[in-house]
């Protein structure tokens, strides 16, 4: 292994050495063949626990990529439309009202649509947005933090206003649990079944499930960070990331078998979701099975959201759109992110990430169970793997 390489290993390496993550778990493939792929340290810091060989892990909201690829296929099956409207399927989002950031309320204009689902453009939020003027409804109802059915979830939140009139703003939020809600109506069939059907059993993902049984529970990576996403901002951060153990299982259970969302929810493995990355590249399975045509991957990768909406987030995604699935980068010269124009994926609230970079025919994936980090190893990761190529 080159130099240039083992500086994506030395990456992992020292954030676990400085005792900011209890363990790492990563891989870098370009063409199909491996760049680089490891993991260092403890699944449990307490009992010393290894690394197990397909170590599952939350993947929190790495699991929209998944149910928009769904919906995508769906698409393609005539089964679903880019146009359909949300009341079509759940007419408990039929009278649907907005609560401008100035305080009036006000009926929605026009009805949420698919594509407004798949591009978090349909006015909804999330509890942990702090500065977003609807969030507090969506904490007093508890709207993500349970264990409910995704029907019941539904049934909440069709009681809540949106905070922009649907196809108007970018709101990062619960659209995707939306968007599998759909899914499940328009199909009749319950999400984790589709996605086995359509998505894990062609790519061979044998551990990606909503569920985890007993036989596989000792795989199970163990969950630390910083305890209530809800809880108000801190001013300061602390000056070291602290390992401590968090307990998520009360909305994030480990084996009920009613529970599945469309933003978080699924285990997966090292191994299972970097089939899933390769997919993206060109929409085939290993053995060959269009997963997604050729254009729909290239509808997936363009950019949805105005100029004039963006950045989505500012100081954060800088010279980043959005497309059917994810982030996608467009203007290179606005970032401050080693990558290049086209480069899409998405991370999840445990501190894991992964990007689809279709000119290099690079895909990344980075595991590991931190809530709420703020250093940038995926960041130090990707650029440590861009700088590795010739």
């Amino acid at each position: 292994m080159s130099e240039r390489i083992d500086r994506i290993a030395a990456v992992a390496e020292r954030y676990v050495n400085s005792g900011s993550f209890s363990s790492i778990e990563w891989a870098v493939d370009v063409d199909g063949r491996a760049l680089s792929a490891g993991k260092f340290g403890k699944a449990d810091q307490e009992a010393g626990t290894g690394i197990a060989d397909g170590a599952l892990y939350r993947i929190y909201s790495m699991t929209k990529p998944v149910i928009s690829v769904l919906a995508l296929q769906l698409i393609e099956q005539g089964r679903l439309r880019f146009t359909d409207i949300l009341p079509q399927f759940d007419e408990r989002f039929s009278r649907m009202v907005v609560l401008t950031s100035d305080g009036q309320i006000q009926q929605a204009q026009r009805p949420i649509t698919v594509e407004d689902l798949l591009t978090h453009r349909a006015g909804f939020t999330y509890e942990f947005i702090h500065g977003c003027h609807i969030a507090q409804y969506y904490r007093e109802a508890k709207v993500s933090y349970n264990d409910d059915s995704l029907d019941e979830m539904m049934g909440r939140l069709s009681t809540l206003p949106l905070g922009f009139h649907p196809g108007q703003n970018y709101g990062y939020g619960v659209s995707t649990d939306v968007l599998a809600h759909v899914i499940e109506r328009a199909t009749g069939s319950d999400v984790g079944t589709l996605l086995a059907e359509h998505i894990f059993g062609p790519l061979g993902m044998k551990d990606t499930a909503y569920h985890v049984p007993e036989e596989k529970q000792s795989r199970l990576v163990k969950m630390y960070g910083r305890e209530g996403f809800l809880n108000p901002p801190a001013i300061t951060l602390p000056g070291k990331q602290e390992l401590v153990p968090v307990d998520v299982v009360p909305y994030y259970p480990v084996n009920k078998k009613t529970f599945r969302r469309g933003g978080i929810g699924l285990y997966s493995t090292l191994a299972d979701y970097r089939k899933f990355a390769a997919m993206m590249l060109d929409g085939k399975s290993p053995d060959g099975e269009i997963l997604l045509s050729r254009k729909m991957i290239e509808m997936m990768s363009a950019n949805r959201i105005p100029a004039h909406l963006q950045p989505l987030w500012p100081g954060v995604m800088e010279g980043y759109g959005w497309g059917l699935v994810g982030r996608l980068l467009i203007d290179q010269g606005r970032t401050t992110n080693l990558s290049g124009v086209g480069e899409f994926g998405w991370a999840g609230g445990a501190s894991t990430f992964f990007w689809v970079d279709p000119k290099e025919r690079m895909t990344g994936v980075i595991l590991t169970q931190y809530l709420g980090s703020w250093l940038p190893l995926a960041n130090d990761l990707r650029t440590a793997a861009y700088q590795a190529l010739t």
